[in-house]
């Protein structure tokens, strides 16, 4: 069921808006947008001012990434840390037999690897490697914390640093596309999992290599992107009401 609202009173109250974020928008950018709209709306029909009004996100998706966004308004921003604690959904494509720094297209090729080595039958063999609970080390291209900063403003300097290791849960890894060197994967993960991590991971266990080409999340626990709203929807939503 698609999100639906009656009135503009219930964003103030609390509403959980699934949200599909387009490709090139940044987590913020979603949260930014619809706040803005919002509030507009509320100062025009009750004079709320903006800084009373709260709105945030549960779990960040990459700029290169599309799909759900969970963007929470008024009293449900409370529920942000349980939502962000919810299993996820991936569909993501992968490239094999090249690889990237920031293990996406946000950063050039750096290296090429054989690939005729790798078969379908193979590929669906490895996969099962990566099922289960497991050590993951994050991009060096995130926005892990590392000292006050993000590592990706690290990473972008040139400047070398080292990332723990994070605890996460694959509970569930599908092929179900292989158009070699192209790939496509479903993904039900825990949160904590970069996809683009396990894309360099499984390029490694292919002896090979691999990167991220596309990445779309289609669901965070109950919520799916089949009940999402795009911004241009939202918007249309919010002038019916």
């Amino acid at each position: 069921m698609k999100f639906e609202v009656k009135k503009i009173e219930e964003f103030q109250t609390g509403k959980i808006i699934p949200v599909n974020k387009p490709y090139e928008w940044t987590s913020f950018d979603v949260v930014k947008k619809i706040k803005n709209q919002i509030g507009k709306r509320l100062r025009q029909e009750f004079d709320i001012r903006m800084k009373n009004f709260k709105v945030g996100h549960a779990g960040t998706l990459d700029p290169l990434a599309e799909g759900l966004v969970l963007v929470c308004t008024g009293k449900a921003t409370k529920n942000i840390s349980e939502l962000m604690a919810d299993e996820k959904e991936y569909v993501a494509t992968i490239e094999l037999g090249k690889t990237t720094p920031s293990y996406d297209l946000e950063t050039e090729y750096d290296s090429s690897f054989p690939v005729d080595h790798i078969s379908e039958e193979l590929i669906k063999k490895e996969l099962n490697y990566f099922i289960g609970e497991q050590d993951q080390v994050p991009p060096v291209y995130s926005a892990k914390n590392i000292n006050g900063k993000r590592a990706y403003e690290y990473a972008r300097k040139g400047e070398k640093i080292e990332l723990k290791a994070n605890k996460i849960t694959i509970s569930e890894l599908e092929l179900i596309d292989c158009n070699l060197p192209l790939i496509t994967l479903r993904i039900v993960c825990s949160k904590g999992t970069y996809i683009r991590s396990l894309a360099h991971d499984f390029g490694k266990k292919l002896k090979s290599g691999a990167h991220l080409v596309k990445l779309i999340r289609i669901r965070i626990g109950s919520y799916t992107l089949d009940s999402s709203v795009t911004l241009q929807e939202f918007e249309k939503l919010l002038t019916n009401l």
